[in-house]
């Protein structure tokens, strides 16, 4: 029920926190992966270490930024293992201004990131995978900021999120015909090179820790491990009548 060997996955912003659980978590359940990101180096690192792992990985050094990128992205995906079963999309940015202090600018930047490159290579995939004619599974990313507002200057981040809960939803009525899965996880705070420092036992950290913490009921930060599971359940046939949905990976935070 949970098998995904043999099927293509193809991971977008593979070298990101996410992007790398997704990659181990697929390629060890025996999926084949074509591996995206935009800059070369870190996806090459990335694609030595799946080789080391004896994880079958093709490296595409493209952003989901345009048309053209994305259907690079396919035809990779197609060249190398003839088919396209599942897409994650776990690329995507933040910044933090207060709404009267941002450029116009700054909020696009993200909006483009989280939202237009998800439509873009979804938009690339969808169009394989109806071809195909064998269904399919489609994650995004999105962020329990997608549901709730942030005091801390998130109007970009929370904005983006939510137009990604309403694209999850949209695309998962518009493809339910077609036997393709569309959903997204959202997170809340776990262990990441950019939240690293909530981890550390300093009286920043702990202050800024213990006062999230009051709001999650399991009472920890995440780990990766911890969006493991829901992830191979959306990408298998486990999860084949169940679309539309934002399935939160946030120790309860949002059920409160």
């Amino acid at each position: 029920m949970f098998d995904v060997a043999g099927k293509t996955a193809i991971v977008v912003g593979a070298t990101g926190a996410f992007g790398q659980v997704a990659c181990a978590t697929l390629g060890q359940a025996g999926a084949k992966l074509v591996i995206t990101a935009g800059s070369a180096d870190p996806l090459a690192a990335l694609s030595a270490d799946l080789e080391a792992a004896n994880i079958e990985a093709v490296g595409v050094a493209r952003r989901p930024s345009s048309e053209a990128d994305c259907d690079a992205i396919v035809a990779a995906a197609l060249e190398a293992f003839g088919a396209v079963d599942i897409l994650v999309v776990a690329s995507g940015v933040n910044d933090v201004a207060p709404i009267v202090e941002m450029e116009p600018e700054r909020f696009q930047r993200v909006m483009q990131a989280n939202v237009d490159g998800a439509w873009l290579i979804a938009r690339a995939v969808g169009r394989q995978m109806i071809a195909q004619g064998r269904g399919g599974k489609v994650v995004f990313t999105s962020s329990a900021r997608g549901k709730l507002g942030h005091p801390a200057g998130y109007s970009a981040y929370c904005t983006s999120k939510a137009a990604v809960d309403g694209m999850t939803k949209a695309l998962g009525c518009e493809w339910g015909g077609q036997g393709i899965s569309v959903n997204a996880l959202a997170p809340t705070v776990f262990r990441s090179p950019l939240t690293a420092w909530m981890f550390e036992d300093n009286e920043n950290a702990t202050r800024v820790r213990e006062g999230f913490l009051a709001r999650v009921p399991v009472g920890r930060l995440g780990e990766p491990e911890d969006l493991a599971g829901p992830l191979l359940f959306l990408c298998s046939k486990a999860s084949d009548f169940h679309t539309g949905h934002i399935v939160y990976a946030d120790g309860g935070y949002t059920a409160g």
